[in-house]
């Protein structure tokens, strides 16, 4: 049964170019479709969530942890009687902005954009989406509608404060909302490739997104917080025995070790793995119900304009899941193996961005042809920043050997 606050496809406030809908698809299901069919989603295969891609073919990839997150959203809207398809159409875009190398990447991407305004991986979700997939005649991006680049922008909270009204409740955690990026009076606290969007199209910023959006989000931390225990057990940064002294992660284990006794170690883990993705998901529906039902929402207007969060964790279990990424942080995305690919990879940011800063005429032809629109600097920079961000870090690592001389297998030896 769908709820009085879910988003309804008949009600969508529009695309920002006119189309036709279609008669056997939702808009919500056009979204999603057109998302799958982009040439940034195909590209997810080869960006990689914490290891480099030719590190192991097991790891997870930013393809395979979107369509976890996707998996995983549907199951919490479904049962809170919100939309499914606008809930995955944003789980599976959500990672579309993320440059190669994983955080190391980005984090390198941001510090060289930030004479030029920044880089932001959601900001640039919304760019490709919007801009730069050109495959329609009628319009450059995708042409998604309003509810789904909302959720895009904002699944993880408000971008800007309430107008007059303050701070409000973020997604994730329990302090006010923190700028992100601002020496611009008129931008506000909006990364600069999302200011420029908003400026033409008014996705409400200073809003928490639908419910559906809020789900996506919830359910990317969840995903990851499984799969990067799973990931960094395959590495063997860590072993079972340490994770089992961890909250949730310990119970689940004892649990499996008292249903299946003897239970060999590859089956072991993946039956107290689940378990803990079990655990996680049961909170969020159970915890999101009580907040709805306390809210009353009569429509997705309302929990828009609640001014907090209809989606969550409950207390006990975020406290939980802080611990859980401490370890993680400690052990597995500051591990030594990690932090040595991450100075490599800084090195392969660090040289293509300035390389072809220096000689645009170096980009491919298709990119070459936005030059001219490109009137300074920053209008350069971006343009180079969108080339880079784009990338796979299997393409990445070919045009930095091409450059260097300096090959993939020079970043395969880390013992990872």
């Amino acid at each position: 049964m769908t709820a009085p606050y879910a988003s309804d496809p008949a009600q969508v406030r529009g695309r920002r170019v006119a189309e036709e809908e279609s008669a056997f698809r939702s808009p919500f299901q056009r979204d999603r479709d057109r998302i799958i069919h982009s040439s940034a989603f195909r590209r997810l295969k080869h960006k990689t969530q914490v290891f480099v891609a030719h590190e192991g073919d097991y790891f997870r990839t930013r393809l395979t942890h979107s369509i976890e997150v996707a998996q995983v959203a549907r199951t919490i809207a479904g049962a809170l009687g919100l939309n499914g398809e606008l809930t995955e159409a944003v789980a599976l875009a959500h990672d579309l902005g993320h440059p190669p190398f994983a955080h190391a990447g980005e984090d390198t991407l941001d510090a060289l954009m930030a004479p030029y305004g920044g880089f932001d991986h959601n900001a640039q979700a919304v760019r490709i989406v919007t801009s730069l997939e050109r495959h329609y005649a009628e319009f450059d991006g995708l042409n998604l509608t309003w509810e789904t680049l909302e959720g895009l922008a904002k699944h993880n909270g408000p971008v800007t404060p309430l107008r007059g009204d303050g701070p409000v409740t973020p997604l994730r955690g329990h302090g006010p909302v923190t700028p992100l990026r601002s020496d611009d009076p008129v931008t506000g606290s909006l990364p600069y490739t999302l200011a420029d969007y908003n400026a033409r199209h008014d996705l409400e910023l200073h809003t928490h997104a639908s419910a559906e959006a809020q789900v996506a989000a919830l359910s990317d931390d969840i995903a990851y917080n499984n799969h990067d225990l799973h990931d960094g057990l395959r590495a063997r940064l860590f072993d079972d025995d340490e994770i089992a002294g961890l909250p949730i992660v310990g119970d689940c284990y004892a649990e499996v070790d008292r249903l299946y006794p003897g239970l060999d170690r590859k089956r072991r883990r993946h039956e107290a793995l689940r378990r803990v993705f079990g655990v996680m998901v049961g909170d969020v529906i159970t915890r999101s119900r009580y907040l709805l039902e306390d809210a009353a929402p009569a429509s997705v207007a309302e929990v828009r304009h609640l001014g907090r969060p209809v989606i969550r964790f409950s207390d006990a279990l975020w406290g939980d899941l802080k611990q859980i990424r401490a370890f993680l942080f400690a052990r597995m995305y500051r591990a030594p193996e990690v932090n040595d690919m991450r100075l490599r990879v800084h090195g392969v940011v660090s040289t293509l961005f300035p390389h072809y800063l220096n000689a645009p005429d170096h980009l491919p032809e298709e990119w070459r042809r936005d030059l001219a629109q490109a009137a300074d600097e920053t209008a350069l920079a971006r343009l180079v920043s969108d080339y880079i961000a784009g990338m796979t870090d299997r393409f990445a690592l070919q045009e930095y050997a091409s450059l260097t001389g300096e090959g993939a297998r020079d970043f395969s030896d880390n013992g990872v």
